[in-house]
């Protein structure tokens, strides 16, 4: 190992020329890009909350009453049945996300020598530095506020909050505000959304050390100051915005940007730090800016950084709600995809290193969204199946969650497994920490009263039938998108019964659990791969991005290649066989994710060298959704941390996997502080010799120690660290 330790933060020696580059902050309701002009410098905000109204209709569609013609028609051979299966109405996408403003700040023509705009992780600060002034902007998890801090000789500088974003309504309505205060001004900007009565406005409160300050609307002018602190909220809102209220709560905050800092910090520092990652990379390639580490996708360096950063972006963007499809930033109102909380794939592969990368803040924020949404979600199960528990949408803004993002070909209202993917988090987090949230067990217990209505068609063999079923997003090659008994769909339905059952033990537990033993096995197809579809006749469609199909690979521990050796490997064979589609990001690290599960570490090393080759990082280390930085993304950000935890340590609650994936081109390293889902906190150092994990158990349990050298019995102690060495690979 060296004696040097990984970078935890990046940099650029220019200011960003795209709102894609600009360096990011954010508290999980607040978020701040910035594009680091000391001179002329730009922070556009964002809010979790900032949805523009569509005119979408929400209802889920009343269509309970034809759902046994359906399933009559599907179990008799009418293959493309489903397509019909609608309420007519066209694909409605959710409430687009959206920017707020941009905050700018600009002066005369400066110096530009000993340029550097940096952002550091273990606080947030996203500063820019050149010939004596500075400019910091963090995001304050303590006192909800962007945070704007300006020192410099004799700063002089015009203030407006400024709409003027990419994609911008035509008829968005603008008014703005400025008032001189006793610090220094108050400036706010209202905008209203066309043709509703909602409206978003931000308040920034400016206080000013040294010389004068003057209105010239709607802006405020600052000559010969020392230094400017700017704080920042935003809301969206009926009505109008009490702004006098609003800068009193501003002005009641510290007036030190310091003592904010410390406030901040406190909190975020302690999350960030809680899990490293050392690949023992070449201290010189750790030095460069994040632009020229990008060219040497090999770099280890690049792996710690992106790894570093993936971690901060997770924990900024994750709050009030978990990260959308874009994290929680956007410098653009054409937001792709509606910058929508996408629940068949992407929000799960984000958030999925929550519980072992010590991130609950993640998975709090993931739990605020499910329980806000539940009583829609009780919505869609009566309302299209007639049931009584909950559905969860392939789809949802965060204000609601019906089912009504569908159409032919991605009928989407079909989709029963969203609720068990989406709860599968929360279950990993309780038993990560030894708990059982009676939330959680809520939830649970209504998703298996859902399938306990739903499961009544049998086949000839006397099995349950999942009919109508889906696989996000794909079809069968002979048969329309709404199917039977879509692999994702058995696994979830049995996972979801037996996991109800073990939170609710006694007459519901037995009764879920003969539920459960009803479902059909998965199917291995004439390929010797695991079907997509466990129903006759039905054949695959192998170039796709998701791989839904192998749900029980992972995240569940349903097929494993130590319990069930022979669905492993039909896994497997399915994994070989899947195609790229259209090279989205989450498709390659989805694929990465579960060949480390199936011990696969050199398709593990191909699916990540074609994120790291396929130039989807921005400077700013967001990353896209597809190659050459095309369409603003959080996926390959968020779930790459995850990827490389996977391939190092996996654990169940009785089972722990050391090196399952270790690529060739990470020969040494430390993984630090990871936990594990019996209750243990985990460091693990690896050489070409072999490796050290040391154990930290917080409750006594006997786990299966599982190493490319077989299988042991471990024997925990809480609290009596547990150290095991492994000599050979």
């Amino acid at each position: 190992m060296t004696a040097s330790t990984p970078v935890h933060g990046t940099w650029e020696p220019h200011p960003a020329d795209r709102w894609e580059d600009g360096f990011l902050s954010g508290n999980g309701r607040h978020g701040a890009l910035v594009f680091g002009d000391p001179h002329a410098e730009r922070v556009v905000v964002t809010h979790h909350t900032l949805l523009r109204p569509n005119g979408r209709d929400p209802r889920p569609p009343q269509l309970a009453d034809k759902l046994p013609a359906l399933q009559d028609r599907l179990l008799a051979g009418d293959t493309t049945a489903a397509e019909d299966f609608t309420d007519g109405r066209p694909l409605q996408w959710v409430q687009p996300f959206h920017p707020a403003f941009q905050v700018r700040l600009g002066g005369p023509p400066g110096d530009w020598r000993d340029y550097r705009r940096d952002v550091d992780y273990p606080t947030g600060v996203v500063r820019a530095s050149c010939a004596g002034r500075t400019s910091r902007v963090f995001v304050s998890r303590a006192d909800d506020v962007i945070v704007q801090h300006l020192t410099g000789p004799g700063l002089t500088l015009d203030i407006d909050l400024d709409a003027r974003l990419p994609g911008a309504p035509a008829r968005l309505g603008i008014g703005h505000g400025a008032v001189l205060t006793p610090e220094g001004a108050l400036l706010s900007l209202r905008a209203r959304y066309p043709d509703s009565d909602r409206a978003c406005t931000g308040v920034t409160q400016v206080t000013v050390t040294g010389g004068t300050t003057t209105l010239v609307p709607p802006a405020v002018r600052i000559e010969g100051a020392r230094s400017v602190l700017l704080l920042t909220r935003v809301h969206r809102h009926t009505g109008e915005l009490d702004v006098v209220a609003e800068g009193r709560a501003l002005r009641d905050l510290p007036a030190d940007y310091d003592e904010l800092l410390d406030r901040h910090a406190a909190l975020h520092r302690t999350a960030y730090e809680r899990v490293t990652l050392d690949l023992a990379a070449d201290p010189a390639e750790r030095d460069l800016p994040g632009s020229e580490l990008l060219k040497q996708p090999r770099s280890a360096a690049l792996l710690e950084r992106l790894f570093a950063a993936g971690r901060y972006h997770l924990l900024s963007a994750s709050g009030l709600f978990p990260p959308r499809l874009t994290g929680l930033w956007t410098g653009d109102w054409d937001t792709a995809w509606s910058g929508a909380f996408t629940n068949d794939a992407n929000l799960n592969l984000q958030t999925a290193s929550a519980a072992a990368a010590a991130l609950p803040e993640v998975t709090g924020a993931h739990a605020n969204l499910i329980h806000r949404l539940l009583p829609d979600w009780r919505d869609n199960a009566r309302a299209i199946f007639g049931t009584r528990g909950v559905v969860a949408p392939a789809h949802t803004d965060g204000e609601s969650g019906h089912s009504y993002h569908f159409n032919r070909e991605y009928p989407l209202h079909l989709w029963t497994a969203g609720a068990d993917w989406l709860l599968k988090p929360l279950v990993d987090h309780d038993e990560t920490h030894g708990t059982r949230d009676p939330r959680t067990a809520a939830a649970l217990a209504e998703v298996a009263l859902f399938y306990e209505d739903f499961l009544t068609r049998t086949d000839e063999n006397g099995h349950l039938v999942v009919v109508p079923s889906y696989s996000p997003e794909n079809r069968p090659a002979n048969a329309g998108w709404g199917t039977i008994n879509a692999a994702m769909d058995l696994s979830a339905a049995r996972h979801a019964l037996r996991t109800a059952a073990a939170y609710h033990p006694g007459p519901d537990a037995d009764r879920w659990n003969a539920l459960a033993d009803r479902l059909p096995p998965h199917r291995i197809n004439d390929d010797g791969a695991l079907a997509e579809w466990a129903w006759p006749g039905l054949t695959d469609s192998y170039d796709h991005r998701h791989l839904s199909h192998l749900y029980g690979v992972w995240p569940l521990d349903e097929i494993t290649p130590y319990d069930t050796p022979e669905l492993a490997d039909a896994a497997h064979r399915a994994l070989e066989l899947r195609g790229a589609e259209n090279d989205s990001a989450h498709g390659h690290l989805h694929h990465a994710l579960v060949a480390a599960r199936l011990r696969d570490a050199g398709r593990v090393a191909h699916a990540l060298g074609q994120v790291l080759d396929g130039d989807f990082f921005h400077a700013s280390l967001m990353s896209a959704h597809y190659p050459a930085r095309d369409v603003y993304n959080a996926d390959a950000a968020h779930t790459l941390p995850t990827v490389l935890i996977e391939m190092l340590v996996q654990s169940t609650p009785d089972r722990l996997v050391l090196l399952p994936a270790l690529p060739a081109a990470c020969p040494e390293g430390a993984l630090r502080g990871v936990r594990t889902r019996f209750g243990a906190e985990l460091d693990l150092t690896w050489t070409r010799d072999g490796a050290t994990a040391v154990i930290r158990p917080g409750r006594t349990h006997r786990v299966e120690l599982r190493t490319s050298s077989g299988a042991r019995s471990l024997h925990l102690v809480a609290g009596e660290d547990h150290v095991v060495t492994l000599r050979t690979w």
